[in-house]
């Protein structure tokens, strides 16, 4: 309402209150009462009721907002685990490589350098003063046969 209006219904009211019997103006002031408690009352609880609203749609707002990012971490956490998995399957294969070509190489530097036990000759194996050749049997020049003859 306009002051103008508010002005002239407060002193209309005010003449009325003026002229109004006792019984009825007691009357009057328990509904006023009554219905002041009403509309407070009536005013908390659509508030309340607004609250519970908008604590609910915060709720559910917040329950999305957290499940979307549980997925997400959930993804970015698999792709590093199989990212993991990858760099370390490379690693052993690597790894198996490596093993194969020192144990590959050690053994055919083994065969060339070091003999076996079974290769060394023995005091059996080794020709005795009699088998040697001695000056007579070793073969002259006269004895070399060439083109010619």
């Amino acid at each position: 309402m306009d002051k103008p209006v508010k002005k002239l219904v407060g002193k209309a009211a005010k003449t009325v209150a003026e002229h109004t019997p006792e019984p009825i103006k007691e009357q009057v002031k328990e509904t006023i009462i009554d219905k002041t408690k009403d509309k407070f009352v009536e005013n908390v609880q659509d508030k309340a009721n607004e609250a519970a609203k908008k604590l609910e749609n915060a709720k559910n707002e917040n329950a999305d907002n957290v499940h979307s990012k549980a997925e997400k971490a959930k993804e970015i956490t698999q792709d590093v685990l199989l990212t993991a998995r990858d760099k370390i399957g490379k690693v052993v294969e690597a790894g198996e490589e490596f093993q194969e070509k020192v144990s590959s190489s050690t053994n055919d530097n083994e065969q060339r350098k070091v003999k076996g036990v079974r290769n060394i000759k023995g005091a059996t194996d080794i020709k005795s003063s009699t088998n040697i050749k001695s000056s007579k049997n070793i073969k002259s020049s006269n004895n070399i046969k060439t083109m010619s003859s």
